[in-house]
């Protein structure tokens, strides 16, 4: 009689832990759970861990990033310290390269310059480095950046060979530094960096390098 009771009250409390776990569960794949925040800006829409949230061990998959003598792990667009048995959840480490961008990211642009945003971070594509790297946010980028490529740099470009978006963007920015080096012309600039005499001149020359750029690499420009 003992047993049968033991057991009528496990039951319940068996029940409990399942439906909890089954709460959490859904709560996660809705894409919000315990110590999270949304992130909105730049209509970016994700959701991150916050500073100082903490997770057993190394995120799996993630990439150990060296940086000032320390490490670094980089997943998901979020940034962890390693600390005994867990990994906290930081702030990207300005300075520091990675290979990829996060999986979700917005394109910024500000002063001609594409700016990848994730997460309360910013990241360049750095061609020498070959990687991107955290950078500070320039000032006025917060409430003057926009998501929409500014007209006067606007190139439509069609890819060929079937270039990822991330692909695609790295390709525009070495196609437009290309264009700038070699005509001396940057459209980033007030009136292109040049004198007005030449400007009209500097800036169809600008125009054929980047076109030529991007056509060999496999994109049709319009």
């Amino acid at each position: 009689m003992v047993i049968r009771n033991k057991t009528l009250i496990l039951v319940p409390l068996v029940a409990a832990a399942v439906l909890g776990s089954v709460s959490a569960l859904a709560a996660g794949r809705a894409g919000f759970g315990e110590g999270m925040h949304y992130d909105n800006r730049f209509s970016h829409n994700q959701y991150y861990h916050d500073r100082g949230y903490s997770v057993p061990g190394i995120p799996r998959g993630a990439y150990e990033i060296r940086h000032g003598g320390q490490s670094y792990w980089y997943h998901g667009g979020e940034w962890y310290r390693h600390d005994g048995r867990f990994s906290v959840v930081i702030g990207a480490p300005i300075g520091a390269f990675v290979p990829v961008l996060p999986p979700y990211y917005s394109t910024v642009w500000w002063g001609g310059v594409p700016y990848y945003y994730a997460d309360d971070s910013y990241y360049v594509w750095d061609a020498p480095a070959n990687q991107y790297q955290v950078v500070d946010p320039p000032a006025g980028i917060e409430s003057g950046g926009t998501t929409t490529t500014p007209s006067s740099d606007k190139v439509f470009i069609y890819p060929k060979n079937g270039q990822s978006q991330e692909q695609q963007a790295q390709d525009k920015y070495e196609c437009h530094r290309f264009g700038v080096e070699q005509s001396g012309f940057d459209p980033t600039l007030a009136g292109g960096g040049v004198s007005a005499d030449v400007a009209a001149t500097k800036r169809s020359d600008y125009q054929r390098a980047e076109a030529a750029c991007l056509e060999g690499r496999g994109y049709t420009v319009r």
